[in-house]
């Protein structure tokens, strides 16, 4: 590895990566061509190109010090795993060879029995199988000393059966990719080979002080603070946001941004976020299986940097409550081989009917599977922010800015004009220019046309992107198809165009909302229209299974009504499993933490009253008495709130079905943890600092 000095970034971008550039200088030149027609898909991968890759892939790591490799793959655990080889081969006379074979570039064999499958895998059936993804460059990752080959792939069961986040991923892309190709085509375009969906990450994320997290069970168990009062000052000043970072802070986003350079991931912005020791970092936009990946080393790598620096960095959604939570933000937008972003708007006549035939194409998925949408992003950390002024609502809208005039105009037959008064006539003249910035931006939107994409707001920021650009990309398909079954039977294409364009829009405009989507007004208004508004996971997921859903996902081959039976199950039971870690560990917190050290501060008070009383008569306890008196009733509430807390548990663990298993913790046990909560941080306020067992608020969010 390159060392990353300030005067030589050029040369460190991309040296623990086996990039495009890398291939095309090692490979001969009729393997490495061999190897791009499999990238396009026109061509399977033999085995004779995947030994060469083998070879130089081996070569080149060896060349930087590493022994063993990795099929790197992203079960539905929602993280990554990997299990090492060494390229160590004997030779039978007490000799190695270092040896990485074609067969062990392709596949890989993981056992999976040990990950969630959600019935697609029984126990005693382990066999599962990853695949190179071909598209997404190997990389060297270091740990410690270590430095390993990671080779990304997908990871399929038996039969071929996704067990993972990409594969689905891989297959929405090539959904919508056919689509496209066919749109493209009606529209005469016979250049573009291949459209890819692409993606720029926006990752959300706090940093704290090792020392406060490691005495924060809930922190070290869960990822958020289960309890915890109310700083004196929060994120009320404003003063945060885009604020100077803090050396210790500075000192890690430099070796966090050279590690990811190094491994080829296009680390771009990273600033102080919203709330105190909030932070976001933003990556360059990206083929989506690659921004997928990138996104992974970009949450796992803030963590391993973070420690080095005495730091802990947090990804959940809400790790603290009265400050804003964490999410990403998926900027999606479509481009072809050939260097066109579907999602430009265009001065030529083909582009501007390519612009709004694609652009209502996202309006009308957006709207009809809107549902589906938003279970993408469901989660139980999702849960405390979505709807909470401080990220998008549950509500699923679009916010197009300058565009909705000119969708309105045409689906009403009306003129629309350039800025210099040209009549626009599809197909003739250009469409009004749209300059990225000719628009305000709408931060309260969930999904926001920003000039040549959409941004999807709703994310959680612990969570894989894959789930929602699965959607996006397979609702979009379905839609394209659609569209091109029209036009390929149409005469008068540009009339065709137009008439799509106005009824699509005419039908789908009730999605699109350019106002404050934080209000109760749009609430109101939005079930006036009809629009979903599904406020929390237990209801979000049952959609995966929906008549609408199944159809589909299994149309377009992007899952199997097993695969969503599977991840129905999986999704539940992560839920409840997540809901069962917090309560008990809350439990725990409040019966070996916060009630003992009550009890003594309460004897301590009593002591003091009785010496007080003593010494000066009953006028001069009044204060000590009152404190007393609310320390007990307090550390009652709280026996009493845990003795309610094991009966919700005992309720939810005998719920066999694995809906009613989620309800039960949604309905029985979260009530309950608030109430000990509300008791807890009380209480909280008034111990002296001696008495109270773990790190503050004011310690975890404002000292590091």
């Amino acid at each position: 590895m390159i060392k990353a000095t300030d005067s030589n970034l050029d040369q460190h971008f991309g040296s623990l990566c086996f990039s495009d550039a890398l291939m095309k200088e090692r490979l001969p030149k009729e393997i490495y061509r061999e190897l791009k027609k499999v990238q396009m898909g026109e061509k399977k991968l033999s085995q004779e190109v995947a030994n060469v890759v083998a070879n130089a892939m081996k070569d080149w790591a060896i060349e930087h010090g590493a022994t063993h490799f990795t099929h790197w793959f992203q079960p539905l655990t929602g993280i990554t795993a990997e299990k090492h080889d060494s390229f160590i081969s004997p030779t039978g006379d007490g000799r190695i060879i270092m040896e990485f074979s074609g067969k062990e570039l392709i596949r890989g064999e993981p056992d999976a029995s040990s990950f969630p499958s959600g019935g697609l895998r029984a126990t005693f059936e382990a066999r599962g199988y990853t695949a190179w993804d071909t598209l997404s460059p190997a990389f060297l990752k270091r740990d410690g000393k270590a430095l390993t080959l990671c080779i990304p792939t997908a990871f399929v069961g038996y039969k071929g059966e996704a067990l993972d986040k990409k594969t689905p991923l891989l297959r929405s892309m090539e959904a919508l990719n056919t689509q496209a190709i066919r749109i493209l085509r009606a529209l005469g375009n016979h250049s573009s080979r291949l459209v890819n969906t692409t993606v720029g990450p926006e990752q959300e994320y706090f940093l704290v002080a090792r020392e406060f997290f490691e005495q924060r069970p809930d922190l070290v168990l869960t990822g958020r603070t289960l309890i915890g009062a109310k700083p004196p000052k929060g994120q009320e000043m404003e003063d945060h946001y885009f604020g100077s970072l803090s050396e210790r802070v500075a000192s890690f986003m430099k070796d966090f941004n050279n590690e990811l350079w190094a491994m080829g991931v296009n680390a771009k912005t990273q600033h102080k976020e919203v709330a105190p020791n909030q932070f976001e970092i933003a990556c360059i936009y990206s083929v989506s299986n690659v921004a997928l990946d990138h996104n992974q080393l970009v949450m796992e790598t803030m963590r391993k940097v973070a420690l080095r620096h005495d730091l802990v960095a947090l990804l959940h959604e809400k790790p603290f409550a009265g400050v804003n939570g964490s999410g990403k933000h998926n900027n999606w937008s479509m481009g072809t081989d050939d260097g066109l972003n579907l999602l430009e708007p265009g001065k030529t006549p083909a582009e501007n009917s390519q612009f709004l035939l694609f652009c209502t194409a996202v309006i009308e998925a957006v709207d009809e599977y809107a549902d589906i949408l938003r279970m993408s992003a469901a989660n139980s950390g999702n849960d405390h922010r979505l709807g909470a002024n401080e990220a998008p609502p549950a509500i699923v809208s679009i916010f197009l800015g300058a565009v909705e005039d000119i969708l309105e105009k045409l689906s009403k037959g009306e003129k629309v004009t350039s800025k210099e008064g040209e009549v626009l006539k599809l197909g003739h003249n250009s469409l009004p220019e749209l300059p990225k910035d000719l628009t305000d931006r709408n931060r309260t939107s969930p999904f926001a046309f920003t000039g040549n994409k959409f941004e999807f707001r709703m994310m959680p920021s612990s969570d894989s992107i894959a789930g929602p650009n699965v959607v996006l990309n397979t609702a979009v398909a379905e839609v394209l198809s659609r569209y091109t079954e029209r036009l390929e039977k149409a005469v008068d294409k540009n009339a065709e165009i137009l008439k799509i364009v106005q009824e699509s829009y005419s039908k789908h405009k009730k999605v699109v909302f350019n106002g404050n989507n934080y209000s109760k007004e749009w609430e109101e208004e939005a079930a006036r229209r009809g629009l979903p508004n599904i406020k929390n996971t237990v209801d979000a997921i049952p959609v995966i299974l929906s008549e609408k859903s199944v159809k589909l996902f299994t149309r377009h081959q992007v899952f199997s009504k097993d695969e969503l039976e599977s991840r129905y199950n999986i999704y539940l039971e992560k839920y409840a499993k997540q809901i069962n870690i917090e309560a008990n560990t809350l439990r725990s917190m409040i019966l070996t933490g916060v009630l003992p050290n009550a009890v003594e501060y309460a004897g301590a008070l009593a002591g003091q009253l009785s010496s007080v009383k003593e010494l000066l008569g009953d006028g001069a306890i009044a204060t000590q008495k009152a404190t007393l008196t609310q320390v007990l009733k307090l550390s009652d509430a709280l026996k009493s709130g845990i003795e309610k807390l094991d009966k919700a548990l005992e309720l939810a663990h005998h719920k066999e079905d694995v809906l009613d298993h989620a309800r039960a913790f949604r309905d029985a046990v979260i009530p309950v943890m608030s109430e000990i909560r509300q008791a807890a941080d009380e209480l909280e306020t008034i111990l002296p600092a001696e008495y109270y067992p773990f790190p503050t608020y004011t310690d975890l969010l404002f000292r590091h």
